[in-house]
């Protein structure tokens, strides 16, 4: 009985070996045969066509300041107070613009303010809202913002922003010496945005459902539309193209039902191969599902440094008509690194790339033209994207 059950155990294990070699990865990347695709909510992965944001802008002012706002150079914040002050009835004597532009505005400053209005969004809602400096204000520290109405792209009110504005960084200055942490010229106001007016959509008036893909992929948009109708129950889902998937609303259905329905719906997504790099800041993402071929790299450079020094040269002791003069000493280096071979064999991941390249000590500019170059050689199979 011992034997036996040693037997199925043995046989057990070696069908999850062979089963996990033909589709298992290793360090993020396939042994044998393709990438194995992953699953995601239809929600994580795509957006109802119609149900989206809407970007509000506004423009106003910031008052309560402790002498960090903005210099009376700046002419727009002192002509917004005024014309506040005078839809309050008070009038600002004027004799010009020279009278304008002598008002101390230490304490206030010109701001833009910018806001998200969420779908479905109905008058009463409450929105956080960004507020940014316009002018030269060192810091919105303490800062209150004024009753600013929040315009649409097509230049119609949908919200009021006010309230107290929270920094993430300040700014002090004593005896000359100033410290500052991030940046205290912008500041967020939590639920400071009331909307006034909601975008209208009506859910019922819908006769189709049209899903589009964050990223455009045939293989996943097929895959969708038949993971949605085996949810359904019936065909209703058709890929039109690497985009968008409709599905048909049937007479009468709980429109809301039904978004659920299609949203909770987990599809097999296949990511691109991608490799995404920021030459500013030396950052490279490489996923997981990209694919190195058999290689061999050969890295080098000549680096030549310049140096320039100014130097004094100065007449004899007792010349007559000598003058004093600079000259620029220069001096020219130059330094031929030694070659460094990185070479990668069939079956090599991302991780072995990875590790070449700290083992040679490639810096950030000597792995972007080196991912460049095995792009151009066709042993990288992806996408590089330069941001």
């Amino acid at each position: 009985m011992k034997s036996t059950e040693q037997r199925r155990f043995r046989a057990l294990f070696w069908w999850v070996f062979l089963a996990g070699a033909l589709v298992g990865v290793a360090g993020g990347s396939p042994v044998w045969g393709e990438a194995v695709a992953q699953r995601s909510r239809v929600k994580d992965v795509a957006t109802i066509e119609g149900i989206r944001d809407n970007q509000l802008v506004g423009y106003g002012i910031v008052v309560g300041l402790r002498g960090t706002g903005d210099s009376s150079q700046t002419v727009f914040p002192t002509l917004t107070l005024v014309s506040a002050l005078q839809r309050m009835g008070i009038t600002v004597p004027q004799t010009g613009t020279k009278s304008v532009t002598n008002m101390q505005i230490k304490n206030m400053a010109g701001v833009f303010v910018v806001a998200t209005l969420p779908p479905f969004s109905r008058p009463g809602s409450k929105m956080d809202v960004t507020v940014s400096s316009a002018g030269d204000a060192r810091s919105l520290e303490g800062g209150v913002l004024l009753m600013t109405p929040l315009y649409g792209p097509d230049g119609q009110i949908y919200a009021q922003a006010q309230g107290s504005l929270v920094l993430g960084g300040y700014m002090t200055t004593a005896g000359g010496n100033t410290r500052q942490m991030n940046h205290p010229t912008t500041g967020r106001i939590p639920d400071g945005g009331l909307v006034e007016r909601g975008v209208p959509l009506e859910l019922k008036q819908m006769h189709t459902v049209s899903i589009l893909l964050n990223q455009a992929d045939f293989h996943t948009a097929e895959q969708m539309s038949k993971a949605i109708d085996v949810k359904l129950g019936d065909v209703r889902a058709h890929a039109i193209d690497s985009r968008r998937v409709e599905v048909t609303v049937l007479p009468g259905e709980d429109m809301a039902v039904l978004l659920d329905k299609v949203e909770s719906v987990e599809v097999s997504f296949d990511p691109r191969a991608r490799v995404v790099i920021n030459e500013r800041t030396g950052t490279i993402v490489i996923g997981g599902t990209v694919r190195l071929l058999p290689v061999s790299i050969l890295h080098g450079g000549l680096a030549v440094n310049i140096i320039s020094q100014p130097m004094v040269s100065q007449p004899n002791a007792m010349s007559s008509g000598g003058t004093t003069q600079v000259v620029q000493q220069v001096t020219v280096q130059a330094q031929d690194r030694p070659v460094n071979r990185i070479e990668l064999k069939e079956g090599s991941t991302v991780e072995d790339l990875v590790q070449e390249l700290q083992r040679i000590g490639a810096g950030a500019r000597d792995v972007v033209s080196i991912l460049q170059a095995m792009k151009e050689a066709g042993a990288l199979e992806a996408d590089v994207e330069v941001l």
